[in-house]
This record gives structure tokens, C-alpha cells and sequence, in this order.
């Protein structure tokens, strides 16, 4: 795969459907999964098999008639805590979408490791260790989700530096850092982005839009040497979008 250009990926039937007052059909998410693949965008995000009925008849219906040009992709979790990734539920019904790639999107904040996973620090690494590697060996494109990276970078800098390098390690085929908060700033993306880029990561780009900046950190995010950039149709999704 070249890297001498940027990949969109598309998340509009995923993270756009959580913004306010978005809900689409099945029929809406099958359609707008062909109008994107006609605008030639790389990577489609589906949405989440494990979430409802809805989610999962959406990658079954699709797989009838496969897109012509983008990488369908489907979105989950890391293992939980103190499990089998090989037996996870979230693990399982990434395999069961039987798309070519799959998201995983796991903790990058030590504060929500240990409050919201109720787990430690070193636990966190080994679920996204475990996690990937199973994917990766059911032959799966995979790409991870940091979550909440910026605020975890500025309390904890060195802890972020060990997820990537797990996730990498792994075999992780993208990184991709997200601002979840959207509290960060242009200064700021730029840097963190030097700092990493000459590590040898694969970086993409996720940012929110509540303090507006959520283009300008994309755009600094590329400009500084991010491969691929994710972002939604109309800036839909959490929030701000």
C-alpha cells in the first residue's frame, strides 16, 4: 500500500449516527454505503455489529452485493478485563461481520483504564495486545482507535508511547490517535504528530469539533505526515461532530 498519499476513511454510518437526531434505516445505511463507494473513499466504517439487529442484518445485506472500491470496515472494542479475546463477545462479532477491515478502539487515557475498565495499566496493554493479534490472525486488516489519546498524552506521555508501540507490536496496520474530548489545539497536533511520526507509527487522524478546530487539527495532523484521515458526511457525529 502506497504511502505517498492520504486515505479517507469514512465514518459517517458509525460516529455520525451519534450526533443529535441522527438515526438511519437499514435501507438509509445500505444506501449511503454505495454513494460513498461511488465517491471513491477508501475505507467505510459500518458501524457496530455487536450494537442491535439493525447493525448486524447491515453487514449481512452488504455483503450480497460487495462494494467496488472502498474497504468495508467494522467497528469494536478491545477485549474486557481479566478474559480471552478468542472468546469475547466484542472480539467475535468483529469476525462474525466477515468484513475485510476491522476497528478496535481501546483506552488511551490511564484515568479511564482504571475507572471505566475498572482494570490497571498493564491489563490495558495486554487486552489490546490479545485483541489485535486475534484479528490479525483471522486475517484481518486492522486498524486501532486510541481513545481519548490527547488528554491521556498530556497526563501520561510515556503510558502513551507503550500503547502504540503494543498495538504496532501487535500488528496493527493504523494507528489513529483521537481527540474524543475535541479539547485539543493545532499547536498541539502538530507536535505530538513530529513526535511521533519519526518513531516509524502508521498515524491516522480523528478529531472532534468543539472548539472548531476539528478540519485544522485533521489538516495539521497531514501536514505534519498522517496517512490516513477519518471524518463524516455534513461533519455529523458526537456532539459537535
Amino acid at each position: 500500500m502506497s504511502e505517498n498519499r492520504v486515505f479517507v476513511f469514512d465514518t459517517t454510518l458509525r460516529d455520525g449516527m451519534q450526533g443529535t437526531g441522527i438515526n438511519y434505516s437499514l435501507k438509509d445505511k445500505l444506501d449511503i454505503a454505495r454513494r460513498l463507494d461511488e465517491l471513491g473513499v477508501d475505507y467505510i466504517e459500518g458501524g457496530f455489529p455487536l450494537a442491535n439487529e439493525k447493525e448486524e442484518a447491515f453487514f449481512h445485506q452488504i455483503r450480497k452485493s460487495p462494494l467496488q472500491h472502498a474497504r468495508l470496515a467494522a467497528f469494536g472494542s478491545t477485549r474486557k478485563p481479566r478474559g480471552q479475546a478468542a472468546s469475547d463477545p466484542h472480539i467475535q462479532a468483529l469476525l462474525e461481520a466477515e468484513t475485510p477491515v476491522v476497528v478496535v478502539v481501546g483506552k488511551a487515557w490511564s484515568s479511564h483504564v482504571e475507572a471505566v475498565l475498572g482494570t490497571n495499566l498493564e491489563e490495558n496493554l495486554e487486552m489490546i495486545h490479545d485483541s489485535l493479534i486475534t484479528l490479525k490472525k483471522e486475517g484481518r486488516e486492522v486498524i486501532f482507535d486510541l481513545e481519548h489519546f490527547f488528554d491521556g498524552w498530556k497526563t501520561h506521555p510515556d503510558y502513551s508511547l507503550r500503547l502504540l508501540e503494543t498495538a504496532r507490536d501487535a500488528g496493527a496496520d493504523w494507528l489513529v490517535p483521537c481527540d474524543t474530548n475535541g479539547g485539543t489545539l493545532v499547536t498541539e497536533v502538530t507536535a505530538i504528530y513530529q513526535e511521533l511520526l519519526p518513531r516509524g507509527f502508521r498515524l491516522g487522524a480523528h478529531f472532534h469539533n468543539d472548539l472548531g478546530l476539528g478540519v485544522a487539527n485533521t489538516l495539521a495532523a497531514v501536514q505534519a505526515g498522517a496517512w490516513q484521515v477519518q471524518g463524516t458526511i455534513n461533519g455529523w457525529g458526537e456532539r459537535c461532530g
